[in-house]
């Protein structure tokens, strides 16, 4: 039996009948129908913490050698990817070399698929080597189907020059998972639109992905708190946030954090320890760069 004809043994692609004729539905309870099964997904999620976790510490102790996190994967999970890594630069401060989403079929398919690109094992394998892959570097396959020949093509060439592998998948015992190096199966089960997994199985996806590059970062000292102090003021709106935080974290008013942040020249990190140590501008930023870029380890070295 070939693998395409096996396809239909998979929980993501297969119906379920607990779902009536939606297009008897009304519009509400149609709604309510799709929100029902939304909300399993955070329980699913929940049951993998474990092998998350010991990802965010592999994933973290490569970054913080110079490593990259490269997202791989073809159509709905590829942009997901693409979405995670196009976000961590303004959020986290991070160059974009940093967090990369490869997509099967290029930047084009970020917007209009292409379809038979997944299907392309030697694909996957020369985007891989198109991205120069270095020791510390880590490769997450995305597959929903857990099966993708692109993704499997990426893997297996990251897999042979002995580069931390994981994959994400949402069906158990993923031809992906039994490649990789460490294996997140989050099985969502059937979606109320078969074969629709940019529903159920790409919202785990999107959990999944902003757990791992939220921790990871938070583990690289991009934050102070709960606040995203590495961010990139670039705009007015991201500037009042950024002020917005320093008096947060300082625990002072809106105008004294104008005045640190602006001291600060524009570094959040820099007018936070600024304010909560009472040190001048070179000593603050001397400390953050001896501190590796954490605010914590900063503040408690004054």
């Amino acid at each position: 039996m070939s693998k395409l004809s096996e396809i239909h043994r998979l929980a993501t692609e297969t119906g379920t009948t607990e779902v009536p004729m939606l297009e008897q539905l009304s519009t509400t309870k149609l709604l309510q129908l799709i929100n029902a099964h939304d909300q399993t997904v955070a329980l699913r999620v929940a049951e993998k913490l474990a092998v998350i976790a010991e990802a965010v510490d592999k994933i973290s102790a490569n970054m913080a050698v110079g490593g990259r996190l490269i997202y791989v994967g073809a159509g709905t999970s590829g942009r997901l990817g693409v979405l995670d890594a196009a976000e961590c630069p303004p959020t986290f401060g991070v160059d974009y070399e940093t967090v990369v989403g490869v997509i099967a079929g290029g930047d084009q398919a970020i917007r209009c698929a292409v379809e038979d690109a997944e299907d392309d094992e030697e694909l996957g394998h020369q985007e891989m080597i198109a991205m120069n892959l270095r020791e510390h570097d880590t490769v997450v396959g995305i597959s929903a189907s857990g099966r993708t020949p692109y993704v499997l093509g990426a893997l297996r060439m990251a897999r042979g020059l002995k580069v931390l592998t994981i994959a994400l998948s949402n069906n158990k015992d993923s031809e992906i998972g039994r490649l990789a190096s460490l294996a997140i199966e989050v099985e969502t089960g059937p979606e109320i639109l078969v074969g629709s997994t940019r529903m159920k199985a790409g919202t785990a996806q999107k959990m999944v992905l902003n757990m791992l590059s939220t921790a990871v970062m938070i583990r690289q000292g991009k934050t102070y708190q709960n606040l995203m102090v590495d961010m990139r003021p670039s705009n007015q709106k991201l500037v009042d946030r950024a002020k917005r935080m320093v008096a947060v974290a300082c625990d002072c008013n809106y105008r004294r954090a104008e005045q640190l942040f602006e001291q600060a020249q524009g570094n959040v990190k820099i007018a936070v320890i600024m304010g909560r140590g009472k040190v001048e501008y070179a000593h603050a930023k001397n400390l953050l760069e001896a501190c590796g870029g954490s605010v914590y380890q900063a503040l408690h070295r004054l």
